[in-house]
Formats: C-alpha cells, structure tokens, sequence
C-alpha cells in the first residue's frame, strides 16, 4: 500500500516537530551544536518562518523546506532556500523533488528572479540531486557569518 503524502505551508502547530527534525538535520549535517532554536523562539519570531511541510496521510511530518525573500543587487527579488529536508526513511519517494518543487513555485508567483540555496561539499547525493534539477552548483563563494 503506497503512502499518500500532503505538502502545505508551515503552520504554528507543527513547530514542536519541526525543532526534532532540524536537531535531525543538525546532526546529520555533523554539527548538532549548532542547532539552538526552540518553539519558544519560533513562536516569538513566526512572521520571518516561511515554508512548507511534508506530512503522511496520518498527519505525522517527514520533511520540510524553508526559506526567505532577499534582494541581490545584480539581479533583485530572489528567494533564499535555508533548508530542505526529508526524513532518512522518506527519501528515495521523490519528497524533496515535491518540496524544492513548492519552494520554486512560490518563488515564481512572488516574481523572484532565481531561488539560492547552498549545499554541503560533502553531500554527493545532494548535489547530484541538485545538478539534475538543473541548479549550477559553484564554489566561488565561502559562508561569512557574524554571530550576535
């Protein structure tokens, strides 16, 4: 029996399940200590969380997407995918093909000019995954990050 899977915007209810599944992708991308949000936090800070969520038929999520507007001056409106994750157990069943398909969507109906995303040099599957959705994968430019 095939599993039938919804995809929807993120909504306040699926916070507590969200903050497993980032611990779950922390650690997968071996830095689980980076990983410091709480519901508490999403709460305070929902305006700035957009996304979707995966979910089974049952109602239990198995993966999202998240991301943000920006503006990149050479080019404008653009969005920025932060993350994109499908549960181990998941993957294999074109669930992120879903995900990364709504995150484009959306960025095409707000009139955005591309959608970024990054990707672990590590991630072989992932790049490839990338790369076959047509993404130009590059490394011409590092992550700088100034912590508050």
């Amino acid at each position: 029996m095939e599993i039938e899977f919804n995809i929807r915007p993120i909504e306040s209810k699926d916070y507590k399940e969200l903050i497993s599944m980032f611990k779950e992708f922390a650690a997968f991308q071996k830095m689980p200590e980076k990983m410091n949000n709480s519901e508490e936090q999403m709460k305070e800070e929902s305006d700035f969380l957009k996304g979707f969520v995966i979910e089974e038929q049952s109602g239990g999520l198995v993966g999202y997407a998240t991301y943000f507007f920006a503006y990149f001056t050479w080019i404008g409106k653009s969005m920025y995918m932060d993350d994109l994750y499908v549960k181990p157990e998941f993957r294999g069943q074109g669930l992120g093909q879903k995900l990364i398909d709504s995150v484009i969507g959306k960025a095409r109906e707000e009139k955005c000019k591309k959608v970024r995303w990054q990707v672990s040099g590590w991630n072989k599957n992932a790049t490839d995954f990338y790369r076959k959705l047509g993404a130009k994968v590059d490394s011409t430019e590092l992550n700088c990050d100034y912590w508050l």
